[in-house]
C-alpha cells in the first residue's frame, strides 16, 4: 500500500508537470502565431499515458482500501475478500474443488 500511495503521488505530481507544461507551449504557440501540431500531440500523449498510469493506481488504492477482491462471475458486482455468496445475486463465489478421479465420468 505504501509503494502505491508513493507511485500515485510521483504520478499525480508528473501529471500536474505535464499539464502546465502543455498549456506553456501553448500559450507560446499561440503567441507567435507558429503552431506545431506534432509537438503539442507528443505532449498530449505523453500527458496522457501519464494520467491513465495515475488512474489505474487510484483505481487500484481504492480497491485496496475498499477491500475489494473481486467480482461475480454471474452479475459482476464486486466483492470483498473471504467472501463466499455474492450479496448482489447470492451466486457462490467460490468454486468447489474436486479432484478429477471423483468427478462423473460422461458414458463414451
Amino acid at each position: 500500500m505504501a509503494e502505491l500511495r508513493r507511485r500515485r503521488k510521483e504520478l499525480a505530481e508528473r501529471v500536474a508537470e505535464l499539464t502546465w507544461d502543455l498549456g506553456g507551449l501553448t500559450y507560446e504557440m499561440a503567441v507567435r502565431d507558429h503552431y506545431r501540431l506534432d509537438v503539442l500531440a507528443r505532449r498530449a500523449s505523453e500527458l496522457q499515458e501519464a494520467d491513465a498510469q495515475l488512474g489505474e493506481v487510484q483505481r487500484l488504492l481504492a480497491s485496496a482500501e475498499a477491500g475489494v477482491h473481486g467480482q461475480c462471475r454471474s452479475c459482476g458486482a464486486v466483492h470483498s475478500r473471504g467472501a463466499a455468496f455474492c450479496w448482489h445475486c447470492g451466486a457462490p463465489l467460490i468454486e468447489e474443488a474436486r479432484p478429477s478421479v471423483l468427478q462423473p465420468q460422461s458414458p463414451a
